[in-house]
């Protein structure tokens, strides 16, 4: 057959050779060892957490070689792509401080590279496309999806070792120049097929960087490189763009394995050196059912979605600090050394991943939250709250903008000093930890300690009343209430009442918590003398007037 006229035949409108593109994307000059790295989402639903996960780890991967990071849009799926899917990938990236070298982003594409959405490359793959039917490594297929159908029932029934359109079930594969013709005349849609040459008793070798040396089966299967509106599938796309955006690193989710000796035989066919490989884990989770480990699940798991992170409130610091030490299992001991250091400034290794499962583990997270929260400054934290309450909690952004001073005040309690306080794990936590600080939100349910009977507590607070006093400074203030202690049956003396506790009513904690009861309704607070100066006299009183104990 004459390859060169049926190039010509089935894509006449192709008139550049793939040299053009290798002059266009030459080579990057970067320096010995440095990686070029991409993330390619497809724009079919939201940014899943093993996403961010998979881009953080390019993204380390090219700053550690002073190497280079793309995100590049695989949207050749136009059955599957959603409206706003770029744009929940990029606010994804955004909300959580991530951004690429090169590709996609909010502001247009950045880099000598692109363009950096499939889509808008198609010309590119059909270039490739008609040089390999040129060399007689691709032809068109014409069969039907019933046909297609029926072949994998006769497959099936004869005892095929696996299905797909390869050896005697490839139909199209044979067909002469003049049979081809004629199916074209008569306006038959057709498909372009990979002709592999591989041989199911061959078995094809890569090295992956994190699981090592991986043995498969060479390809057989006559995969379909451009469907039949001309755009490509992702493998053939996937092959083109590695190849002229100069890949050196593709690293990718474990699912992707089984794929890989189909690409290496593309890489193969078109003559290109093949990129290294990395199939990283996936992020698992322990089922709240059965407890087995099993894949985050979108329908299952709302943290499964980066937008979840966002709208419960977890600073963006606080979740990729938490990945880092799922990405490398020498990060935690790096941080402790180096506790105030960019995360990105991590000496990434990719060798150090895990190449079993992730396990996600949201306790560690909140723990990981709290201690970033904590070492914030009120000023910080307002802003954080402000920005977030904004979009997703109106009256508590109402009540901080209102007043931004007390606001501030509330927030700058026990905070800014050697052993901060470790409250708040998400932005959504902060309106209940400041409730009792506002009327609006305030619910005077005081339910006291068990130790304690409420005719005791309304003693207190009576004789409390009698000697608050708003000029008295922290140690004055705690002064007077050990004071009250012995004339109620209390002892000053925490020590004293472990001793001898049959002796006593409680101790002076005992006392300072049933006040503390009946000014915030809670048994557990920040610094009471601090509450106090910014609930004010006025309220305070009235707090303290209104307290109805309950046991």
């Amino acid at each position: 057959m004459d390859y060169n006229l049926l190039a010509e035949l089935l894509l006449p409108d192709i008139d550049k050779t793939p040299d053009c593109y290798e002059n266009l994307y030459p080579d990057r000059g970067l320096k010995e060892g440095a990686r070029v790295t991409r993330f390619a989402p497809s724009p079919t639903g939201y940014l899943h957490l093993g996403g961010l996960f998979g881009a953080l780890t390019d993204i380390l991967t090219a700053k550690a070689t002073d190497g280079v990071s793309m995100l590049r849009i695989e949207d050749t799926d136009k059955k599957r792509e959603i409206g706003e899917g770029v744009s929940a990938i990029l606010d994804g990236f955004s909300a959580f401080g991530l951004s690429f070298d090169e590709g996609v982003s909010a502001d247009g594409e950045k880099g000598k590279y692109g363009p950096y959405t499939q889509s808008q490359r198609v010309e590119i793959y059909q270039t490739v496309a008609k040089q390999l039917i040129r060399e007689g490594k691709a032809y068109p297929c014409f069969c039907t999806a019933d046909e297609l159908t029926a072949l994998r029932e006769r497959q099936e029934k004869e005892g095929a070792p696996f299905g797909g359109y390869y050896g005697k079930w490839a139909k199209c594969r044979d067909l002469s120049f003049d049979e081809i013709k004629k199916n074209i005349d008569e306006g038959k849609p057709w498909v372009l097929r990979f002709r592999s040459d591989g041989d199911e008793n061959k078995k094809v070798f890569f090295d992956d960087i994190i699981r090592g040396k991986i043995e498969m089966p060479e390809n057989v299967i006559d995969e379909v490189l451009l469907k039949s509106d001309g755009i490509p599938t992702y493998h053939f796309a996937h092959v083109c763009d590695d190849h002229f955006m100069r890949t050196t690193h593709v690293i990718r989710g474990e699912e992707w394995i089984s794929s890989t000796p189909k690409h290496i035989a593309l890489f193969k066919a078109c003559g290109y050196r093949l990129p290294k490989y990395a199939h990283t884990p996936q992020v698992m989770k322990i089922d709240e059912e059965d407890g087995t480990k099993r894949k985050l699940s979108k329908r299952k798991d709302p943290e499964a979605a980066v937008s979840y992170f966002v709208e419960t409130g977890f600073p963006k610091e606080a979740l990729i600090e938490y990945l880092m030490t799922l990405i490398n299992s020498n990060f935690e001991d790096w941080r402790r050394a180096n506790k105030d250091a960019d995360v990105f400034s991590f000496p990434f290794n990719l060798k150090k991943m895990s190449s079993s499962g992730c396990l996600f583990d949201m306790a560690k997270l909140n723990d990981i939250s709290k201690n970033i929260i904590s070492v914030m400054s009120a000023d910080t934290v307002y802003q954080r709250v402000t920005e977030w309450a904004k979009q997703y909690d109106e009256e508590l952004y109402n009540l901080f903008t209102k007043d931004p001073e007390k606001a501030r005040a509330i927030l700058n309690i026990d905070r800014e000093n050697p052993k901060p306080r470790k409250d708040i794990a998400k932005w959504s936590e902060v309106k209940d930890y400041v409730s009792y600080m506002y009327n609006e939100l305030y619910e005077e349910y005081l339910c006291l300690p068990e130790n304690i009977k409420s005719e005791d507590a309304r003693k207190i607070i009576n004789e409390y009343r009698k000697v608050v006093d708003f000029s008295d400074d922290k140690q004055v203030w705690f002064d007077k209430i050990k004071a009250l202690c012995i004339p109620l049956g209390f002892t000053p003396n925490v020590k004293e009442y472990k001793q001898n506790p049959d002796a006593f009513k409680g101790h002076v904690g005992d006392v300072s918590t049933v006040i503390r009861v009946a000014l915030t309704g809670r048994t557990n607070t920040p610094d009471m003398h601090a509450i106090i100066g910014i609930l004010g006299n006025d309220e305070v009183q009235r707090r303290l007037e209104s307290a109805e104990f309950s046991v």
